[in-house]
């Protein structure tokens, strides 16, 4: 079933534009007005709108809690290419957890729009559920280097916190080199477990042209063990500057004292020194 589809970002627009009428004398300059913009919003928000059946916009999607209606009419707005009004989307928060279990079904359908299936990963995070935990884990399994959505997912596993400790390391020796890249960085979360630290060191021994990233996750893990191989790293011939400076805020973040190198030649250094000097 069709919900209405109503362009609240156009209804303000013009609702800020009738306001800046009769209210030009309020602001000086175009500095001021921009700075009353939350409070014209507000007004937006609690003003009858004839456009809703006099409703007011703010209160408009409240009339509805059938988590099948909120979060298909979310997809429909997607699909018609109309911006999603923020008040839907709050009345989907507010409605909460009975509308998890549909918002994963439109995760899960891989034909989807981008835009809706991003928005439900991000309201399922608001909602800190952790219904997608699972799905979200295979997602890495097979992934690209780039991948927006599953990026998005990877930032949702960071915030469920240790439940997804043990399903992670369950399944991250299937992963390919995106997916383990991306597991490690929930994992790095968690210091003081032995299997991501082992995880972490083989990571940062295997991809020497990754050694940044994943000295950054082995200063996470705040194990000293992994002192004596980041400072043979930092000793390397032909080391990059910026692989440098991450070990070595990674040595230095575990106690560590790094040797110091000369990089006048190295074209990363010349850049980044050029910009300081800009």
């Amino acid at each position: 079933m069709n919900m209405p589809v109503h362009n609240f970002d156009e209804h303000f627009a013009e609702f800020t534009s009738e306001w800046m009428k009769q209210h030009k004398n309020d602001y000086s300059n175009f500095d001021e007005m921009e700075a009353d913009m939350p409070r014209i919003y507000m007004a937006f928000l609690n003003t009858r709108a004839g456009w809703l059946g006099s409703v007011t916009p703010g209160s408009y999607f409240t009339q509805f809690e059938d988590p099948k209606v909120l979060v298909d009419w979310m997809h429909q707005y997607c699909r018609e290419g109309v911006p999603l009004p923020d008040p839907l989307l709050e009345q989907i928060t507010t409605v909460g957890k009975p509308c998890e279990k549909r918002l994963v079904e439109l995760l899960k359908d891989e034909e989807a729009e981008d835009e809706a299936r991003m928005t439900a990963v991000e309201l399922l995070r608001e909602m800190e559920s952790l219904q997608p935990k699972m799905l979200y884990i295979n997602w890495q399994l097979d992934r690209e280097q780039k991948d927006d959505l599953k990026d998005n997912a990877v930032e949702s596993l960071c915030a469920m916190g240790e439940a997804v400790v043990q399903p992670i390391l369950q399944v991250i020796g299937k992963a390919n080199e995106a997916g383990r890249e991306a597991l490690l960085e929930v994992l790095s979360h968690y210091p003081g477990n032995e299997q991501i630290f082992r995880i972490a060191m083989e990571c940062f021994r295997s991809n020497p042209e990754k050694r940044a990233m994943f000295a950054g996750y082995l200063a996470k893990l705040g194990d000293d063990r992994a002192l004596p191989e980041l400072l043979e790293a930092a000793k390397e011939p032909k080391l990059p500057y910026l692989t440098y400076i991450e070990i070595r805020n990674a040595i230095e973040e575990l106690g560590g004292s790094c040797p110091e190198r000369e990089y006048d030649d190295d074209p990363e250094y010349e850049a980044l020194r050029d910009l300081d000097r800009t």
